[in-house]
């Protein structure tokens, strides 16, 4: 038995140096191969330096201008929202009361007295109303409502 191992890696060695000189005979055998390659593919990478060089300059000019139009973009924007917000910060909150006859009525209770005509009377959905104007005649008693610009009609106030 200890003679077949002597064998067996004796074998083993003989085959490893046999594979190291397979190696070296093909790399000495691609070396001309590769320098072949290597001749062939600079004047093909130049010529792919040479074409990027112009597209990348290409590609810095439109994005410059890109972002140039965006820039402007930001600016008008910024200068709409600057100019809605000092709108409404100059908007006066006013409040509105009808007085007569020893009653009181303000813009808000009588706009909730047109919505409950529009949903209980009117038999609609609140969803459904989109306007309401309302005239008010003290010495009538009466307030007369348009809804959504069709709907007219008047309530006792």
């Amino acid at each position: 038995m200890e003679g077949t191992k002597k064998t067996t890696a004796a074998k083993k060695t003989a085959l490893k140096e046999t594979a190291k000189d397979t190696v070296k005979k093909v790399e000495k055998a691609a070396e001309p191969v590769a320098k072949k390659v290597e001749k062939a593919v600079e004047p093909v990478a130049k010529k792919v330096e040479e074409a990027a060089v112009p597209a990348a300059k290409a590609v810095k000019k439109e994005t410059a201008k890109a972002a140039a139009k965006a820039k402007t973009v930001v600016k008008k924007t910024a200068a709409k929202a600057a100019t809605s917000a000092r709108a409404a910060k100059k908007e006066v909150e006013a409040t509105v009361s009808v007085q007569f006859s020893g009653k009181s009525y303000t813009t808000q209770e009588l706009v909730a007295i047109a919505k409950d005509v529009w949903k209980y009377d009117l038999k609609q959905k609140v969803s459904d109303l989109k306007s309401v104007e309302l005239y008010v005649k003290p010495e009538e008693n009466q307030a007369y409502y348009v809804i959504n610009g069709e709907h007219t009609g008047s309530f006792f106030i």
